[in-house]
């Protein structure tokens, strides 16, 4: 299974422009490009997570 952008976004609550400058950046969870459209693979996703990687928004950071 694969996630578009929105549905990242939406999952993460933060701006699909954030995850276009991490892709930029070469940060953030892997992605594919498929036919000029960007998904996300659920495992990369997943694994962001469990890395707590993904601070949302009003969250306090990790120490």
């Amino acid at each position: 299974m694969h996630l578009t952008p929105q549905q990242l976004a939406a999952r993460w609550q933060i701006s699909e422009k954030t995850l276009e400058r991490w892709r930029r950046r070469g940060t953030g969870p892997r992605f594919l490009r498929v036919v000029g459209r960007v998904l996300y693979p659920l495992e990369a996703v997943q694994a962001c997570e469990a890395q707590g990687l993904v601070v949302r928004k009003h969250q306090e950071p990790r120490s």
